[in-house]
């Protein structure tokens, strides 16, 4: 999955983040005018489905410098393959940095008041990863208020044909718990109405939305800043599946190893990456809405229009120089899968934290990420793999997961030919599939009602006489060690050895 390479990157904005991309030869340029309406969705979705000499997807990343228009160049599928998504977290792998949500997050065993000082040094560092709040920021360097704001100085796209017009799809969405006053940061897309007002598409899952609902009770207007652009791991970290309260931007911090330098917007009560190339500060009124939509959406398919709040937008500020940074969802492969893959490397420790038994999960590329999740686990008493099942329906953002399929530890769960193998030699359809009903992702159009529908759990692991099982479990068919090894010396030209 992960190239061999390691070199390290000091990325601080966005800036910095192109340049790692050019010197790595994952970033082409393009001078040529281009249309932001349809031509530039295109470009990408054609170079996100391209394959290199490995057969792996992904193209590069591309900065479309003349943008008809605008005066802002786009940058688009910056993210948009594993080596890329590595050089936004800095070069760091994606194992490096679970690792190190490991070893945080280990558990200590009663410990001397000695070994308690020897932790001291790592709790300081995880400490010093919280956001920080600074007097300025470079994007502050430009400010428009008032009759100055204009959306459409900014080249944002229009997607897909289909779609209800343009969309601003990467967006980090910051709003605030009014009970703790702790910030959450989302990624939500917005349409674009008019100089000033968008819409404002958040799930009702989300922590945004939670939000929301607080200030709703309260008939006050809710305050909203996206930042767009700025350094790489703020706009990752705000697709981050935090638990509720707990600010993403620490993710942010933990990738860097440094803390992400926050300041206060001009005309809102909020805080803001100071990096960031363009932010945009404004406000919804619970009670007003607008017909949102339609959007071709990462399930391939476009996502119906809705009433949705309206967001009015009080300024427009941005760096001197920014670069407007953007992304399309459709039919995978996609720019956002490969976000979606670093969050289920990364944040691999914190699932097994609270289930030991998951040795290792993947979610497909074809799975829209919660279509399909398979799971490998240490087998240990009757009916295990339901347990997983329910435990992962009631976890956090894993509550969307359509189909599981549990697996054994001796099965590649990143294979998916091997899960599909166990499947079909393993499983029962009558005993083995378990279906619920509960909440899915709204974007999920199979179900009756737009947010509830039915999951299937399958168990693909081997059986047990405890389970009910009468029958004798066949053996794998595995080669003995004596003559892979003579294969090996013998013949292992042939095989490229």
């Amino acid at each position: 999955m992960n190239a061999n390479k390691s070199t390290k990157f000091k990325i601080e904005n966005l800036a910095d983040f192109i340049s790692a991309l050019e010197s790595e030869g994952e970033l082409v340029r393009i001078s040529e005018q281009v249309s932001p309406i349809l031509e530039i969705s295109e470009i990408c979705d054609r170079h996100s489905k391209m394959r290199d000499a490995e057969g792996n997807y992904g193209g590069k990343a591309l900065l479309f410098e003349n943008v008809e228009g605008s005066k802002f160049p786009v940058l688009i599928n910056s993210m948009g393959s594993y080596r890329r998504m590595e050089i936004a977290f800095g070069g760091r792998k994606f194992d490096e940095i679970a690792g190190s949500i490991s070893e945080l997050i280990r558990p200590r065993k009663y410990m001397s008041t000695l070994e308690k000082l020897k932790e001291l040094p790592a709790l300081a560092k995880a400490a010093s990863f919280l956001p920080k709040v600074v007097g300025s920021g470079a994007c502050q360097d430009v400010v428009m208020t008032g009759d100055d704001v204009d959306l459409g100085a900014l080249p944002i796209i229009k997607c897909w044909p289909e779609d209800g017009g343009r969309f601003i799809t990467m967006p980090q969405v910051f709003t605030r718990n009014p009970q703790t006053e702790t910030q959450n940061a989302g990624m939500y897309r917005l349409q674009v109405y008019d100089k000033n007002t968008t819409g404002m598409h958040i799930h009702m899952h989300h922590d945004g939305a939670f939000n929301f609902r607080k200030y709703e009770e309260k008939n006050g207007r809710v305050e909203i800043a996206c930042a767009i652009g700025g350094d790489p791991a703020c706009a990752y970290a705000a697709t981050a599946p935090m638990p509720p309260d707990i600010d993403e931007m620490i993710v942010a911090g933990f990738i860097r190893e440094r803390a992400a330098r926050m300041v206060k917007c001009k005309t809102i009560d909020l805080h803001v990456p100071a990096e960031a190339d363009f932010v945009i500060e404004g406000y919804v009124d619970p009670s007003e809405e607008r017909l949102e939509g339609p959007f071709g959406d990462h399930t391939g398919v476009y996502s119906l229009a809705d009433q949705f709040p309206v967001y009015h937008v009080t300024a427009i500020t941005h760096r001197k120089n920014p670069v407007y940074q953007t992304i399309i969802v459709g039919k995978p492969p996609q720019e956002d899968y490969y976000m979606g893959k670093a969050t289920e490397r990364v944040f691999l420790p914190l699932i097994r934290m609270q289930l030991p038994e998951i040795i290792d999960i993947n979610m497909p590329i074809f799975g829209n990420f919660h279509n399909f999740i398979f799971v490998k686990i240490k087998k240990e008493y009757p009916h295990h793999a339901r347990k997983i099942m329910n435990s992962i329906w009631g976890t956090g953002q894993m509550m969307f997961s359509k189909c599981i399929v549990v697996v054994d530890e001796d099965t590649d769960v990143q294979n998916v030919d091997e899960v599909m193998w166990r499947w079909g030699n393993n499983v029962d359809p009558m005993r083995d599939i378990e279906m619920i009903q509960g909440p899915v992702d709204i974007l999920d159009h199979a179900g009756d009602a737009m947010g509830v529908g039915y999951k299937m759990g399958v168990d693909a692991t081997r059986h047990w006489e405890s389970e009910g099982y009468s029958r004798e479990w066949p053996e794998d068919i595995v080669m003995d060690a004596k003559t892979k090894k003579l294969v090996d010396e013998k013949w292992g030209k042939y095989f490229g050895g």
